[in-house]
């Protein structure tokens, strides 16, 4: 009966557990890392194909996102989850798996360019994704369980994200029986739409996260919806556009919770009829999950108001855009407007078109609600960065940063306590994991401090459950980056000044008689003609 850490050992990404039970293997999660990574990983101890069950927490890429690659390793035992999770899961594994193949021709597309990228492969493909999809089976809340001898779960609402929980595994290894607490990623209290956390009454073992286990929420700033309004009417006023950099999934929605609230209230009254576009199909899909699981995951005001007829995430104004050529639409749109786009770091997706194109202008926003991975642009950005790459160029920060921070779906250091001290008794072990890394090492130093028997492992800790005895302990192994020198030619810089030299005649040029515009096209097509790119 053995506990082993394999991600988000120490990090906050790349959620994976693995637990041996007699001769049944079980992941619990099967998350894709983020950002700038600092340790190494171990590998799973066993093959793909060996392992029988993965349980999921929630269906954040974080927790999920490698599921396609175990299936394109091997792995054809069943997937459990919530019934939003397996819902969430569906679409959100198709749209990693787009994005993955997207990402691997980039890369080899700069290899004919002689970057060295021409071999580069997606860690799994659509077909990946639609497979490991089959294996996905919906289970309710508050049940237990059996899914094997030896094996009974529950799932118990953790408030984080639609479907999210905590998970409650009852196992049997002989005479031996122990119960492990999984608490997943922990929502934060008095969200809109999600319930409140519930707790948990015992265990014998607890894994839990510590995303925010170093801080508390501010609570004074207000009501969040207070400051979104005000936020949009100082931007509009400078005649500029919100940009949310937003993930697809739970935070759009609570976003759209808000905006409906402002305009139902009429709180920007300036600007009554301010357009807001959804620009993330993801998006789009999730919200429509969101509405088909409203009985078993919404809160008692979101389901007031379904009662009354009031759908609590649309309104008058809201654009929900899926193509491509709608998204590039917005781009040429100059109305002042709120655009809501994933991915919510900055890392990936249609936001960082939507970046490219407003972060460089003063009169625009660029407000942040969610949590921004350490290494990602998205902190890179919030912690005051002069620029950023986007698609490989530098983009100026000249736009008005700001967050709202009481918008965290992360449970701060008070909800982490209050989570914890819900159990009964005292656990006999407290794992802390899903955290950087001072603040894993920090937050268990506060639970041992409190009486708790609690310590952050590294990824390929192993851990006895029937004993309560460590196998081993593992130190975290840094990863080490090969620094790449770039040297950029004198006439490339040559180059590159004659191209702004060109976008200025290009510019000057509105107004010219349509006769002369056709022979400057002209000329530069024959000249472009010349030239392979």
């Amino acid at each position: 009966m053995e506990l082993q850490f394999i991600g988000a050992a120490h990090e906050v990404t790349g959620s994976c557990h693995f637990l041996q039970v007699g001769n049944k293997k079980i992941l619990v999660d099967c998350g894709m890392r983020q950002g700038a990574l600092k340790f190494e990983n171990v590998s799973l101890p066993v093959d793909a194909s060996k392992i029988d069950f993965v349980i999921l927490t929630h269906a954040h890429i974080d927790h999920s996102g490698l599921l396609p690659k175990l299936w394109k390793e091997g792995f054809r035992g069943q997937i459990l989850g919530t019934q939003a999770t397996v819902s969430l899961c569906d679409i959100m594994l198709r749209d990693s798996a787009h994005i993955q193949t997207m990402e691997a021709e980039w890369r080899k597309k700069k290899g004919k360019r002689g970057v060295n990228e021409d071999k580069f492969e997606p860690l799994y493909t659509m077909e990946d994704a639609l497979g490991v999809i089959r294996l996905l089976s919906p289970y309710s809340y508050d049940k237990i369980y059996t899914i094997c001898d030896g094996v009974r779960v529950r799932f118990t609402d953790i408030g984080h994200l639609l479907g999210s929980a905590s998970v409650e595994l009852w196992l049997t290894e002989g005479r031996t029986e122990k119960k492990i607490v999984f608490s997943g990623d922990i929502g934060n209290k008095d969200q809109p739409l999600l319930k409140d956390p519930a707790l948990t009454e015992e265990a014998d073992y607890v894994v839990m996260e510590s995303t925010y286990g170093d801080r508390l929420h501010d609570k004074d700033v207000g009501y969040p919806v207070e400051e979104l309004a005000q936020i949009l009417k100082e931007t509009f006023d400078r005649g500029g556009n919100v940009v949310i950099p937003s993930f697809a999934v739970g935070r759009t929605q609570v976003m759209l919770f808000y905006l409906r609230q402002i305009k139902q209230n009429d709180m920007v009254p300036e600007y009554k009829n301010f357009p807001v576009y959804v620009d993330s199909p993801l998006a789009v899909d999730a919200t429509e999950i969101f509405l088909e699981n409203e009985e078993s995951c919404f809160d008692e005001e979101a389901l007031a108001l379904i009662h009354q007829g009031i759908n609590p995430i649309t309104f008058s104004g809201l654009k929900l855009t899926i193509s491509t050529d709608e998204s590039k639409a917005i781009l040429d749109d100059y109305e002042p407007k709120v655009i809501i786009s994933a991915s919510g770091m900055c890392d990936a997706g249609r936001i960082k078109h939507h970046l490219k194109h407003n972060l460089w202008r003063p009169e625009c926003t660029v407000l942040f609600v969610g949590y921004q991975s350490a290494g990602s642009p998205g902190r890179r950005i919030l912690e005051g960065a002069e620029e950023i790459k986007i698609f490989g160029e530098p983009v100026a920060v000249r736009a008005e940063i700001k967050s709202i921070n009481t918008l965290s779906g992360h449970a701060d250091r008070e909800g982490l306590l209050e989570w914890i001290t819900g159990f009964k008794e005292k656990p006999r072990q407290v794992f802390v994991v899903h955290g950087d890394d001072e603040v894993a090492t920090g937050f268990a130093m506060d639970l041992s401090e409190k009486g708790y028997s609690a310590m952050a492992p590294f990824s390929g800790t192993r851990f006895d459950l029937a004993t309560g005895k460590f196998i081993e302990i593992t130190k975290g192994i840094p990863i080490t980056k090969t620094a790449k020198a770039r040297i950029v030619s004198e006439s490339y810089t040559k180059l590159k000044l004659t191209t702004k030299r060109l976008q200025e005649l290009v510019d000057a040029s509105t107004g010219l008689p349509n006769k002369d515009l056709d022979k400057f096209t002209a000329e530069l097509e024959k000249l472009l003609s010349k030239y392979k790119v």
